[in-house]
């Protein structure tokens, strides 16, 4: 009897198993990406969120995939694609992908979807999650350091196309070097783009051609140019997103990290642990390590320049001074 009633456990487990599958068969979370038009090897912006999908992969044993975009047409049948391969997470990676994710997101209210840099207000869809960064917090502190190394009292900025996004970039850095040295001037460019690496090459070689011993760069791919016009000409460049010493170990002074791998990974834990923030935007800053300064800059930038950089950090997470972020900020700032 015993043996009879151990083998019809058995078969009521084999039936479980085929019907409902067992927990080792259990599909796999699976979230993708769409990437901007810079591409996911940019060694910038679309490589930092690819790098946190593959980093939560190994952590929480999840699926993950991209698709990249050569162009804006590509961001909504990008999305299309990825809706009907059934991921439970889409990411669009960058602002331009706004009216293409929200637009995907109302035909497809059950799809969940997440987006970098793009704030919807209170007319975020209930299944879209935003992420937005406080650019001008990192920028600020590589520009502190900018002010505080030039010996020519002459830096640049390299912006890749003019919206208040980079703009936070630009006014956070400028603000740095003014409190850092109040007689320095900055040259000030965009690009109109973030893929045309020889248009930030000739933009920062100008710069460079007119005095200027450090240049820092918010473009994307852009950058690249500005960092080899800084190997070339022997100067100075800082680096964004990522940690960009790599690319130019001798001129990438520091750079203005932002920590879209964190947040990407931030994001896919919450999920795999039930947790989703759809219809809300999550901002990363220095108090949530969504942004900072990147390692390497101690290669370069003297202890007691690091150690100050520090001090204004630690103020800025007290809530002692905001960094300004727009232009009518940047001009009402009290030094």
């Amino acid at each position: 009897m015993r043996k009879l009633r151990c083998v019809h456990l058995v078969l009521i487990a084999l039936v479980a198993v085929l019907c409902f599958g067992s927990p080792a068969m259990a599909a796999k979370m699976k979230i993708a990406m769409v990437t901007d038009v810079g591409g996911v090897n940019d060694q910038s912006f679309n490589q930092s969120a690819w790098e946190g999908l593959q980093r939560a992969q190994k952590d929480f044993d999840i699926k993950v995939a991209y698709k990249e975009s050569k162009q804006d047409a590509d961001y909504a049948p990008n999305m299309e694609t990825l809706t009907d391969a059934g991921y439970d997470l889409i990411w669009g990676i960058g602002f331009l992908m706004g009216d293409a994710i929200k637009s995907t997101a109302q035909i497809n209210p059950d799809q969940k979807y997440a987006i970098i840099d793009f704030a919807y207000g209170d007319k975020t869809p209930k299944n879209v999650a935003g992420v937005v960064f406080q650019e001008e917090q990192p920028s600020f502190l590589v520009g502190y350091i900018a002010g505080k190394m030039t010996k020519a009292n002459l830096v640049g900025f390299v912006g890749g196309i003019k919206f208040p996004l980079i703009e936070k970039f630009e006014y956070g850095f400028m603000t740095g070097v003014k409190m850092a040295n109040p007689d320095c001037k900055i040259l000030s460019q965009y690009a109109e783009s973030f893929t045309d690496a020889a248009k930030g090459k000739a933009i920062a070689n100008n710069m460079y051609q007119q005095g200027a011993d450090i240049v820092f760069h918010a473009s994307g791919g852009v950058g690249d140019g500005v960092i080899e016009a800084a190997k070339e000409k022997g100067k100075w460049a800082i680096g964004v997103d990522k940690d960009q010493n790599f690319l130019a170990p001798d001129n990438v002074l520091t750079s203005a990290m932002k920590r879209v791998d964190n947040a990407i990974y931030d994001v896919a834990r919450k999920l795999k642990n039930g947790e989703w923030n759809g219809g809300s935007t999550v901002v990363y800053n220095l108090s949530n390590d969504g942004v900072g300064i990147a390692p390497t800059s101690k290669k370069h930038v003297p202890a007691s320049i690091l150690k100050e950089v520090d001090q204004l950090t630690a103020r800025i997470k007290r809530g002692e001074f905001t960094v300004p972020a727009t232009k009518a900020e940047y001009e009402a700032f009290k030094y």
